[in-house]
């Protein structure tokens, strides 16, 4: 199965803007699946490595230092 993202944006008539970039990319006479993927925010990759860290650090104990001087 092969993907293919292009980026789009629905025009404030509710159309797809750029569709004609996905459309030539798209096999004729096939049958596809679509998957719509919207952003909920700006800051989402930062909230992910913020959250990614804290966790990270979460599970470091104070115990876990000897490992520092090896």
């Amino acid at each position: 199965m092969k993907a293919y993202e292009i980026p789009l944006k629905v025009t404030e008539e509710g159309e797809l803007e750029s569709l004609e970039l996905l459309l030539k990319v798209l096999p004729r006479g096939k049958e596809v699946r679509a998957i719509i993927l919207i952003s909920e925010s700006e800051d989402e990759d930062a909230v992910w490595l913020r959250l990614t860290a804290e966790q990270f650090l979460a599970g470091y104990f104070d115990t876990d230092s000897i490992y520092d001087r090896i």
